[in-house]
């Protein structure tokens, strides 16, 4: 089991041979499609033998001309009309889309060509010139052959989509073996009650040898909020796990939405990201809290207290209670930051501009300017402030940055280069921290789009911005 929880679903045999799979399959069916409607001229009830291979090429086309305008209908209906997504889904991940539907559509013009009446060479009885029946194994063979093929191309565009987001590396990241391994956070490793505060940061002294980095799992009570999260997850770095432990700076993360906090643990590469910066650093690296601002893979509460959820305070009062409270950490919130990807990026935003006295710093990956729910704004504040757009707007990290100075303060952003519409966001909003006082860092991440790629890519120049913040040194 192990090793099947281990195969790569980015690179290697597994993708080699969906890929394999994939080109057969799809050439199956633009074969036998082309075969049945324009592959041969024909003659009463015989082949001439002629082929067409123009009208096949035509054909092709006009399916895959109608592969994309679905695709296109199904996005605008989720963007506007059910209001899913609140922007735009990558081209990539549509144009795989479109290859899945392509092979959709001549999967069932196969069927129908096997099963539907009036078939080319057959009279309305169902009988070929000879007066036999047509062979029904053969068909259910063809059946079975087409719909291998149609399972082959979806398996690929599903992968293919996976590759591009860079949320499952692994069999074990889909099925979520590797998150459910984490054991939950033990009495040894929480702050005793009463115990005298750890040691200072500066006057830490790392031992000669210290164990390596864990990560486990916690429920964090909405205690003020009244807010029901699922798992945190908790990583304690070498110098937490030595004795005396130092106090150490937080790192609180959100995922993007949809999703949820084991997000961070693939797609964000978190622990052999964390991992690499301890062993930089003498055993020292952020407790690192990745908390869950949605209480579902699909709710979305903004971040905000709204009609939706009190999520404001649970990240501002419950969280960080809970962390002084749990852990053995430095209550200074100079040596505190938010952080998060997508919707995470644009909570992070939010927490740092809205509750600058709990969080100094902000790392922004692929951030939102405002948070959403709909592509429509006007249905975002309708559903979380009953259509009161004064009272969303004075939250927004923008109008917030607008109105005041936040010297002292830092914001790390980082987009995919291949993604104009989250860099466009990621200008808007350095540009108004700059003028509002924050110590602002902007980075581009190569061949990257809206995908995890961003976060994994950014956060160890995340952490070394935060780490000059908070006095970590080589």
């Amino acid at each position: 089991m192990d090793y099947l929880d281990g195969l790569s679903l980015v690179d290697g045999p597994v993708v080699w041979l969906v890929w394999a799979a994939a080109a057969a399959g799809l050439a199956y069916l633009l074969t036998h499609v082309a075969l049945r409607h324009t592959g041969f001229a024909r003659t009463g009830f015989g082949r001439t033998g002629r082929r067409e291979p123009g009208a096949a090429v035509a054909v092709a086309a006009a399916m895959t001309l109608l592969a994309a305008a679905l695709v296109a209908a199904v996005h605008w209906f989720l963007l506007y009309a059910v209001s899913v997504f609140p922007a735009e889904l990558p081209g990539e991940t549509l144009a795989w889309s479109v290859a899945g539907v392509l092979a959709l559509l001549l999967w069932l013009m196969r069927l129908l060509g096997l099963w539907g009446r009036g078939r080319p060479g057959t009279n309305p009885t169902g009988t070929n010139p000879t007066g036999t029946n047509p062979s029904r194994s053969r068909r259910w063979r063809s059946s079975a052959a087409a719909t291998a093929a149609f399972l082959a191309v979806l398996a690929l565009a599903a992968v293919q989509i996976n590759i591009y987001f860079g949320l499952n590396h692994t069999v074990g990241d889909l099925t979520g073996a590797a998150a459910a391994r984490i054991q939950p956070l033990e009495a040894g490793l929480t702050r005793a009650a009463g115990a005298p505060a750890a040691t200072g940061l500066a006057h830490w002294q790392a031992p000669a040898h210290l164990p390596d980095g864990v990560i486990r799992k916690a429920v964090i009570p909405g205690t003020v909020s009244g807010f029901q999260s699922r798992d945190a997850y908790v990583y304690l770095p070498p110098a937490y796990l030595g004795s005396p432990r130092p106090a150490l700076p937080v790192l609180v993360l959100f995922s993007g939405q949809p999703g949820g906090p084991a997000d961070w643990l693939t797609g964000g590469a978190l622990r052999s990201r964390l991992d690499r910066f301890a062993a930089e650093h003498a055993g020292v690296a952020p407790v690192t809290v990745v908390v869950d601002p949605n209480g579902s893979a699909s709710g979305n509460t903004l971040c905000m207290d709204s009609r939706i959820a009190r999520a404001d305070t649970f990240l501002a009062r419950d969280v960080p209670d809970w962390i002084k409270r749990t852990l053995d950490v430095d209550p200074d919130p100079r040596q505190w930051a938010a952080g998060g990807f997508s919707f995470g990026g644009t909570c992070a935003m939010q927490m740092v501009t809205r509750h600058p006295d709990v969080y100094s710093a902000a790392l922004a990956f692929s951030s939102e300017e405002e948070p959403a729910l709909a592509k429509v704004r006007a249905k975002t504040i309708e559903a979380s402030f009953g259509a009161d757009a004064a009272a969303f707007d004075q939250l927004t990290p923008l109008r917030v940055m607008a109105e005041h100075r936040f010297d002292g303060h830092g914001v790390y952003f980082a987009a995919g280069d291949r993604d104009p519409q989250f860099t466009g966001h990621m200008d808007a909003l350095s540009e108004a921290a700059r003028r509002a006082g924050f110590s602002v860092e902007t980075h581009r991440i190569a061949n990257a789009g809206h995908s995890w790629d961003v976060a994994s890519g950014g956060l160890p120049g995340g952490l070394d911005f935060l780490a000059r913040r908070w006095g970590i040194e080589q």
